[in-house]
């Protein structure tokens, strides 16, 4: 039996688990234009499991959040590497949204990525999406830099970061 990590009304938020992939697949596919190999999410499973989370209603997955750890130049401080989380995907089916359930993924992506003893966590999101910018922004998240032609269709992203306590 899988744990909850949190309830949101009806919906299951979890980690996500090997059997979740080909749903989660699915979800990436309907939901967004980029897309990764089956390969891709396998590798980011493993890698960090407590920051792969899934929305549930009724057995049924509905929306994901998948993040990876990285070391890199700060999104806050001019100078030194951090340890740092990067959201890789998130997306709920078109049908589940509004539901808060962006939110809760965030937050246990979130925590996933804390326990791993990271300084600061990033995401891009495309500048059109401004219901994802305002989610974000209710997080934490600040508007770092924008990344001009950064998706294949041309548009530009923003560089979003929250940084640690």
């Amino acid at each position: 039996m899988q744990t909850a990590l949190r309830r949101v009304g009806s919906y299951m938020i979890r980690r996500c688990e090997a059997k979740d992939l080909p749903t989660v697949v699915d979800i990436n596919m309907l939901t967004l234009p980029e897309h990764y190999s089956d390969y891709f999410f396998e590798s980011i499973l493993r890698e960090l499991p407590e920051s792969f989370i899934v929305a549930e209603l009724y057995d049924k997955v509905v929306g994901y959040i998948m993040c990876k750890i990285e070391f890199g130049f700060s999104n806050f401080r001019k100078l030194g590497f951090v340890k740092k989380g990067h959201v890789v995907s998130v997306a709920v089916l078109n049908e589940h949204r509004n539901q808060g359930l962006g939110k809760a993924l965030m937050l246990e992506g979130i925590n996933g990525v804390i326990a791993r003893k990271t300084d600061e966590i990033y995401l891009e999101v495309r500048v059109s999406n401004e219901s994802a910018v305002r989610m974000y922004e209710r997080l934490g998240f600040q508007i770092k830099s924008r990344l001009r032609a950064y998706y294949r269709d041309g548009e530009d992203a923003y560089l979003m970061a929250l940084e640690f306590g």
